[in-house]
């Protein structure tokens, strides 16, 4: 059963990436899985679990549509590390547009979002003690305060973000230097990948939603 949520969050900020991930592992493995993106945070947050714990879970939530670039960096992270990313979706496009009609991320993109994002993610949440995330504080100004551990109060558990006092420039030097494979769309404009119908080019979160005011899916709120 999940930590209880009285429990005082520790004081992870002394500590640089590696070790926060160490200690997810060492206190939460293996009820413990890494959420994959195919964004280059992605990539090094698997480079780094994958050296603490080689049995690490790593899943992603499917929505559909993706973008090729991301389906291909999958398959490539797969071959890279010998590893099986987990699934989790929700119902069919098909499925969808029958009870919500047609290309419903344009008219409601909440919704959208809550259907083949936020109900997929609680279920690969499920039973789970930590979640470990790619977030970074300076992606946009509501994750400013994204502590490197803190208590998940939706999910109940606690989510380890590794990440959170990196710099953009600290993630590519890092994928360079480990020569990590990663999403050719960031090189092409787009600082955010989410799903096709809703990204578009554009620095940090700008090209999520754009137009709309919407900058989260929620799977972070």
């Amino acid at each position: 059963m999940a930590v209880a949520t009285a429990q005082i969050s520790p004081d992870l900020e002394h500590l640089d990436a590696q070790g926060v991930l160490e200690y997810a592992v060492d206190r939460f493995h293996p009820r413990l899985v890494v959420a994959c993106s195919f964004q280059k945070e992605a990539s090094v947050v698997l480079d780094l679990i994958l050296r603490a714990a080689p049995d690490a879970r790593i899943f992603t939530l499917d929505t559909h549509v993706l973008f090729p670039e991301s389906y291909a960096l999958w398959r490539e992270l797969e071959r890279r590390y010998g590893i099986t990313i987990e699934v989790y979706e929700g119902p069919s496009l098909g499925r969808q547009a029958a009870t919500h009609g047609e290309a419903l991320w344009e008219r409601n993109p909440d919704l959208c979002c809550s259907i083949r994002k936020i109900a997929p993610l609680s279920e690969a949440l499920s039973g789970l003690d930590g979640w470990i995330t790619g977030v970074r504080r300076d992606q946009s100004a509501g994750r400013a305060e994204t502590p490197k551990l803190g208590w998940d109060e939706r999910h109940e558990l606690w989510k380890a973000s590794p990440l959170a006092d990196w710099t953009d420039d600290d993630v590519w030097a890092y994928a360079r230097e480990r020569e990590l494979p990663v999403n050719p769309l960031h090189e092409r404009g787009y600082a955010s990948i989410g799903c096709t119908h809703c990204t578009t080019q554009g620095a940090g979160r700008k090209g999520r939603w754009a137009g709309s005011g919407k900058t989260e899916c929620g799977l972070h709120a």
